[in-house]
């Protein structure tokens, strides 16, 4: 069964009694009597107002795991991250072309733009990452989704290097510089995912990992997540 109809069957499930009472509102309107009708009215209204809070926590929870919080972690932790780390929620999704050995890992370049000075990081986030199967010890499945970690890493630094060389401090050139490497971060995301398949192809796998880990090695001196501006 789908997720989507698992979802309509829950909610039909749930407003069941309201549609129970719309039908005996229906029966009583023929034969002219209204009380039902507010009875229908007030049911209706608790019903939705008891729903409502379960739908936020829900998509909440969906987002990010606060029953399990663990806060975003910075690329000098990456040789500490396990599965473990990953403790976000997946409520429906069961399998992956048809695979349980799956897993989605979530991460993001953040900047801080001062009056003299840049900080670009990547981080990686534990609480809205998941891996299906906790028990896994897929250790081919875990360095695939640690490279997600170092390929924003790898754009991270990407960004701090055009940042390092401009020869003043401008706010917009800088705001350009970042917003264009998230776009290519995000791009070169899918492409790994694509062409290694998710880390089926092994040949394609290591040959991305051989890639990722020398253009880090070049960009090694940029490291540091803040750049200062001496003007």
């Amino acid at each position: 069964m789908s997720d989507s109809l698992i979802i309509i069957l829950v909610i039909l499930i749930y407003f069941s009694p309201v549609f129970y009472q719309l039908g005996l509102v229906i029966k009583e309107n023929k034969k002219g009597n209204k009380i039902p009708l507010k009875k229908f009215k007030k049911f209706l209204k608790y019903s939705v107002i008891i729903i409502i809070p379960v739908i936020i926590g829900f998509v909440i929870l969906s987002h990010t795991n606060f029953l399990n919080y663990e806060k975003p972690l910075t690329f000098d932790k990456y040789d500490q991250i396990t599965f473990k780390n990953f403790r976000g929620l997946e409520f429906f999704k069961k399998s992956l072309y048809g695979n349980e050995r799956f897993a989605y890992v979530v991460t993001s370049i953040e900047s801080d733009i001062d009056d003299n000075s840049v900080t670009i990081q990547s981080l990686f986030y534990p609480s809205r990452s998941f891996v299906y199967k906790k028990n896994t010890n897929s250790k081919e499945l875990l360095t695939h989704e640690k490279y997600h970690i170092k390929i924003t890493e790898l754009f991270a630094r990407k960004a701090k290097e055009k940042v390092s060389k401009l020869n003043r401090f401008e706010k917009n050139k800088i705001e350009n510089i970042i917003k264009q490497a998230i776009n290519q971060e995000r791009k070169f995301q899918k492409e790994y995912d694509y062409n290694t398949f998710h880390s089926y192809v092994l040949s394609e796998q290591k040959r991305y990992e051989k890639e990722i880990d020398s253009l880090l090695n070049l960009l090694a001196e940029y490291k540091n997540p803040k750049i200062q501006f001496n003007d």
